[in-house]
Parts: structure tokens; sequence; C-alpha cells
């Protein structure tokens, strides 16, 4: 009896480390994908953002509309195209209040901030909260739903503080 329960213990253990690894690995993974989408921002490669997003992506912009992959990056693309030929800048970052993820689906809430012309006297920064459903396709985290909102533009720079950095993974490791 004593084998058995010692036995039963060791493999609950065993098992509930290895589920912690797996969160840990697939934020680092999903994190990468961020990581992405902050280059498209700084670098107003809409490649960057056809790349991480998923053909089968639904996107809903704040309770306005609801737009498919193609017109998504066409969207991304004449905007990047426009920001270029206006010398205007985007920087964007996000914080997280949920992070929950499984080996082929994750689901991920937060914060957004938003900034156009950073240091120029046109600056201007907005927020919203977002969420983002990501699909492993092939063997790569692609973005399959994004959702956005101003909430009438009460969201703001209190609402992104109190929310965790992306690299926070003590808050999203299921304990």
């Amino acid at each position: 009896m004593l084998r058995t329960s010692l036995f039963v213990i060791l493999l609950f253990t065993l098992y509930t480390n290895h589920a912690d690894a797996q969160n840990l690995e697939n934020l680092k993974e999903i994190n990468q994908v961020w990581d992405k989408f902050y280059k498209a921002f700084e670098t107003q490669d809409y490649s960057l953002m056809a790349d991480i997003h998923s053909k089968k992506l639904i996107r809903i912009s704040g309770g306005r509309s609801i737009i498919d992959y193609d017109t998504y990056i066409s969207n991304y693309e004449a905007g990047f195209k426009r920001d270029i030929n206006n010398k205007d800048t985007s920087t964007i970052s996000l914080r997280f209040f949920e992070r929950i993820n499984n080996d082929s689906t994750a689901s991920e809430r937060g914060v957004y901030k938003l900034t156009r012309n950073k240091g120029k006297s046109n600056e201007k920064t907005y927020y919203g909260q977002f969420h983002v459903i990501f699909s492993k396709e092939n063997g790569v985290w692609k973005i399959t739903m994004d959702y956005d909102s101003s909430e009438f533009d009460t969201i703001g720079e209190g609402d992104y503080q109190k929310a965790h950095a992306i690299n926070d993974y003590e808050k999203f490791i299921k304990q």
C-alpha cells in the first residue's frame, strides 16, 4: 500500500511539473510571435503581420466591424505605406491580465499601448483592451482571432500599468 501511495504521489508530482514546464514553453513561444508583432509596428513591415496571423483570421475591431485575413493585411499594407510616406511612426506594447494555453490553443487578454510619432510635437498615445486567440498551425503559433476595444475611451495608462509585463511568466504559470 505504501509503495502504491508513493508511486501515485510521484506520478502526480511529475505530471504537475510537466504541465507547468509546458505552459512556460508555450508562453515563451507565443512571446516570439508578439516580438514579431512589435517589430511589424516599429519597422512598418506588413509582411511580419501577414506571417503571424492565420489565413483563417477573424478580426474584430472595437465592436465596429469584423474582417478577414486578406482585408486585415491589406489594411496594414496601406497604413504602413501611408505612415512611411508621412514619416509617421508607431510603437506598441502589451501588458496582460490573462494568459491561458495548452499545446494547441492559447487565449491572451490584456491592455495595449500604441504611441504614434513618439517624441514629436504630434505624439499621441492610444490604449485599449485586447483578446487574442492563438492556434498552432503546422507546429507554429498563429493569431486566429484578434479583438480590441478602447471601451468607449475608458482604458488608460492606469489600466495598462495594472496588467502584467509580457515576460512576467510567474503570474501565468499554473501552480
